[in-house]
């Protein structure tokens, strides 16, 4: 972990011998991380339309932006019941830093509406997970 990084003006590398490469010598590379701190990632819940809901499954859909590190968990609960698994989308690496990345669900209409709510929560390590609930009875019909 770099604690104090300071710019450089010029940098002069010599080859230890015409044989060895500076791949050998250093390795592949040297990643730079800049440690932003934790970012919680702001939580958003696409609705199903009443078209969808008429035809038996409802897709639901989370969408987390700009969150840091990388690693964040997406999950799902329904009312007061247990976790249910989503498929989770592979994060992307925006050019500010910040990851986003999305997770589905798809549930019969009859289970969607008799739920009482669905949340979708993140959750990375030591942090304190961040949901977002919706309320079937709140969305068109």
């Amino acid at each position: 972990r770099v604690t104090g990084v300071c710019k450089v003006q010029e940098v002069f590398v010599r080859p230890f011998n015409e044989y060895l490469s500076l791949w050998y010598a250093f390795g592949g590379g040297t990643k730079l991380i800049v440690d932003l701190g934790v970012v919680r990632p702001s939580l958003t819940v696409l609705l199903p339309s009443s078209e969808e809901q008429d035809q038996g499954n409802v897709a639901l859909v989370c969408l987390a932006n700009r969150g840091f590190p990388g690693g964040w968990k997406l999950g799902w609960r329904l009312g007061a019941g247990g976790a249910l698994q989503g498929s989770q989308s592979l994060e992307v690496l925006e050019k500010d830093g910040h990851y986003s990345w999305s997770s589905s669900l798809t549930l019969p209409t009859d289970q969607w509406r008799k739920s009482g709510s669905v949340t979708c929560e993140a959750s990375l390590k030591d942090q304190t997970p961040i949901t977002h609930t919706l309320e079937p009875h709140h969305c068109s019909q």
